[in-house]
Parts: C-alpha cells; structure tokens; sequence
C-alpha cells in the first residue's frame, strides 16, 4: 500500500547563467517526489521544470501544491505494486499536471522495480543500451566563452553533440554566433539549435537558410508549437532536419505532429509527455511514422535524468542521441554517487529501479523550509 507521499523542492545554483530565449537562468528548483509503501520500499520520482512559468504552465510551487493538495490524497492507501491502476486513477480525476504525473508515475515504478529487484528499464520493455550520447548546450550567449566551453567538454571526453540556445537575440546576430562556432569546432562535432519557439515563419526561413549552409545539423522548435503548419512548411522546404519539442505534451500531439508531417525528430521528455509511460507512447508514434528521436531534458537533478536515461535506453532508435546533462549543470549533486559519464556518453545505471540512491543529510541542506 501507498503509504505516504512527499515533495520536497530544493533551490541549486547552476554552474553559470543558462541563457534560453524565455528566460535566463541562475538556480534550478529541483521538485523531488518520495513515496513511501506499507511494506518499506521507497520510490523516488522528479518534477523539475525550465524558469518558473516562464517555459510552461507548471510551476514547482504549483506541482508542489497540487501533489500535496489533490494528487496524494487519492493516491494514499491504494495497492503500491499497481502502477497503473494508480495511474489511472489520477489521469480521470486531474486534469493537466503533466509534470506532476510524471513523477509520481516515476516514483511508483522505482518502488515496484526495487521491490522485483530488476532495473527500471526491465518494466518499461527492457535495455538495448547501457550508454547514451549526450549532448552538451552552449547558453552563455557570448560567442568566445561559448567556444572555449566546448574545447574543454572536447578535452575531457565529456560530449562531442553541442546544442546552441538562440532566439534572444536579432536573427541575423544569432546566426553568425552559431556559425562562428562552427568554424571554430569544425566537422568533428556536431553542431545543433534550439530556438525555443522565438521566430516567426519568415525569420525561420531566412534563419535555416544560413544555418543549413553553414553545416548545422539540427534545428529545434523554430517556430511557435501551435504553429504546426507553418513547422510542416519549414520541414518540407529544407533538408536540414526540424526538431519538435515544445509541440509534444504526450502521445495525443505526437501523433498530430507525425501525421502533419510537421518534423523530422520528436525531442521525448518525460515530463512534458506526462510520464514514463506516456512518454514511451510518444517514441512508438515516431517509430510507427519515420521520425526519429531525441532523449530531451526539462535540466532535471540525477533522479529525472537517470529515469530518463531508463527509458531512452530502450529505444530502438536513437539516432540524435539525447540532452541528459542536467546534473552537470548544477553546483550541487542530491544523489549519494552521481551518474556517471565518460567517453561522451552517459552510463545507464544498472542497479535496481532507477538504480540511484538520495543523499538526505544533503537534499535536507538544500531543500526550501
């Protein structure tokens, strides 16, 4: 039986600012989900969500609210080993709250994994890879520190995949960034944008032009998500793939979007799909309809990345890699032993259920009274 459920938020400094075109941030708020079961095990899950409202309309003091206030009370006192019983009970009475779901779904499913002693992978359809490509993302918005950043992750063996965040800035000021680094880092990394939904469909299209030219290999959200047509236009016009991500709030939208046409790659983050389960549907849509994916990050601490990092490693296909750095991000680790990356790739954890254990005495430092 569930026998409580907590939410803890706790306010990390980030290593430098992250600059995105909705928001510049300092600190991350990380929202934990603990929940206890009548027979010992604990589960964990993760909420983090990007600046406030600024990105989305869940905030961590909403999800913290909404958890304590309407999620927990239904869920208290059900069977812990029925996932998706519980799930679905909170699906037909709680509307939106994807973020939440996810990680209370999370949290479920690291309790009953721990509980059968096998890795959360194995209850999602099981690992085809121990390894994830991760890419590194380039947010100072200076140009030379953006540059010197990446030949040290070169250098280190850390990533060799760098995502530029534009759209901040006049377009043509933000290309000639994006291309300056790519003259500097030449053809042995790939370079990737994410402009977070800032342009219009005739700034895209004088954007892409310049940036397919210039040898860019991926180009993320450029447009507005309610702007499907306008993505569909952009992706039929230029070779260089288009990338959805803030378009795909679960299955439902996945489906809308591979139907339209509307983008080469589907960026899967578990969070805006609604959880684990949901965000799983979100990669069968893509499969189903030729797009191939991306494992995207909401910059959560170790335990969103390592659930994350669960799922992704059962899909079949991985072609762009994934964005699982969050934890690197942050000045403060909550977890007893960090994840683990090496050779440009992050390291699945291979323990039972998400395989990663909290450090309390730490999170207890962090957290917000």
């Amino acid at each position: 039986m569930i026998k409580s459920i907590e939410t803890i938020l706790a306010d990390v400094p980030t290593i430098r600012p992250h600059k995105l075109s909705v928001t510049t941030m300092s600190t991350q708020t990380l929202v934990l989900v603990r929940v206890r079961c009548e027979d010992g095990v604990e589960g964990w899950g993760e909420a983090t969500t990007i600046g406030g409202l600024n990105y989305g309309e869940e905030s961590p003091e909403s999800i913290k609210t909404n958890i304590d206030t309407h999620i927990a009370p239904l869920l208290v006192g059900m069977e812990a080993s029925q996932v998706a019983k519980a799930m679905a009970r909170l699906r037909k009475a709680i509307q939106g709250n994807r973020f939440a779901k996810c990680a209370i779904e999370t949290a479920l499913l690291d309790a009953q994994a721990r509980r059968l002693g096998i890795p959360l992978s194995e209850l999602l359809g099981g690992r085809v890879r121990d390894q994830l490509p991760v890419a590194w993302t380039l947010a100072s918005g200076d140009t030379a520190k953006d540059i010197a950043e990446a030949e040290k992750m070169l250098e280190l063996r850390r990533h060799r995949i760098f995502k530029l965040k534009i759209g901040a800035r006049a377009v043509a000021d933000d290309v000639s960034h994006v291309l300056a680094i790519k003259r500097a880092l030449g053809d042995a990394v790939s370079i990737r944008v994410d402009v977070n939904q800032a342009w219009n469909e005739l700034q895209a299209i004088e954007a892409i032009s310049a940036l397919e030219a210039g040898g860019v290999d991926l180009i993320e959200q450029p447009v507005p998500a309610h702007h499907k047509a306008a993505m569909a236009r952009l992706a039929q016009r230029f070779s260089v793939p288009l990338m959805a991500d803030e378009a795909l709030q679960g299955p439902l939208s996945a489906y809308d979007y591979a139907t339209s046409a509307a983008a080469d790659v589907f960026a899967v983050k578990i969070t805006q799909s609604g959880g684990l389960v949901q965000a799983g549907q979100v990669a069968t849509v893509a499969q189903l309809a030729g797009v191939a994916l991306y494992g995207g990050t909401m910059l959560e601490g170790g335990v969103g990345t390592a659930a994350s990092a669960h799922l992704f490693a059962t899909f079949a296909d991985l072609s762009f890699g994934t964005e699982l750095f969050g934890p690197l991000l942050l000045t403060e680790e909550v977890l007893q032993e960090p994840l683990v990356y090496k050779d440009f790739m992050l390291q699945v954890p291979a323990g039972h259920g998400l395989g990663v254990a909290i450090d309390t005495d730490k999170l207890g430092r962090l957290r917000r009274h």
